[in-house]
């Protein structure tokens, strides 16, 4: 499933370097490379990217059905300092409704641990979101 288009929509994402690495209807993959830029005061990973960087994943994957879907809540746990080369973002689709729908977002590194927890909902508007509608 091609959603680059929605990558290439949000230049936040860009400037932070994070890609796309795979899209299906209510699954998506997000990768980011891990530079100075990313960490914080102690050298890790800085919440705010790691949390962007999850977003993200939970927005293409909410929004993969063509359905302009908006979270309405988000909270993510961190379980390990963010370190490696890259971190990934795995978003998988827990429930869709008519108007809601729920996700569930894994945070690893490059070694395979587990970096942090996210779970968001969005509320699916009754409006067209495509490549051609967008």
């Amino acid at each position: 499933m091609d959603m680059q288009w929605f990558l290439e929509r949000d230049p936040f994402a860009g400037l932070l370097g994070i890609r796309l690495v795979e899209a299906a209807p209510g699954y998506a993959k997000t990768a980011m490379d891990l530079t100075d830029r990313h960490k914080n005061g102690a050298g890790v990973a800085h919440g705010g990217a790691v949390f962007s960087l999850a977003d993200l994943a939970f927005a293409v994957a909410a929004n993969s059905h063509g359905k302009l879907s908006l979270a309405v809540a988000a909270s993510i746990s961190y379980v390990k300092a963010g370190t490696g080369k890259t971190l990934y973002a795995e978003a998988r689709e827990v429930s869709l409704g008519g108007k809601m729908a729920t996700y569930a977002i894994t945070i690893t590194n490059d070694a395979g641990d587990a970096v942090a927890a996210f779970q968001g909902t969005v509320y699916r508007k009754d409006m067209p979101y495509t490549k051609e509608t967008a």
